[in-house]
């Protein structure tokens, strides 16, 4: 049971993100016409999506025992989630910086353009 909740928190605990498996993370080129992220494997997949404004944007939770959330300016998913989803509508013009809190790394990007 000890070694169990070990591996839990060393999951949660992990560092994440980088451009292993596509993810590529907020450094990535925006992806054009994506309007669903992925947080799973410790990475938001895509890394960096490009929408108009007026766009509403989910973040779907799907890594099982490893919580997620999303924070950004003027945005956030709220308390951390295994599963489920965020949605948030990019009004202006931008870019949006994000992160998931509890993993150092693990970030993203939107880039919202003019509609």
């Amino acid at each position: 049971m000890l070694a169990a909740v070990a591996l839990a928190a060393a999951l949660v605990l992990a560092g994440c993100g980088g451009d292993e498996g596509g993810g590529g993370g907020a450094a990535a080129t925006p992806v054009a016409g994506v309007t669903q992220v992925a947080a799973k494997d410790n990475r938001f997949s895509p890394g960096a999506i490009q929408v108009p404004a007026g766009t509403a944007v989910t973040w779907r939770f799907e890594d099982g025992f490893v919580p997620h959330d999303v924070k950004g300016d003027g945005f956030a998913s709220g308390e951390p989630k295994r599963k489920g989803s965020f949605t948030h509508t990019f009004d202006r013009p931008g870019t949006y910086p994000y992160r998931c809190t509890l993993h150092d790394g693990m970030d993203g990007r939107v880039v919202v353009t003019g509609s």
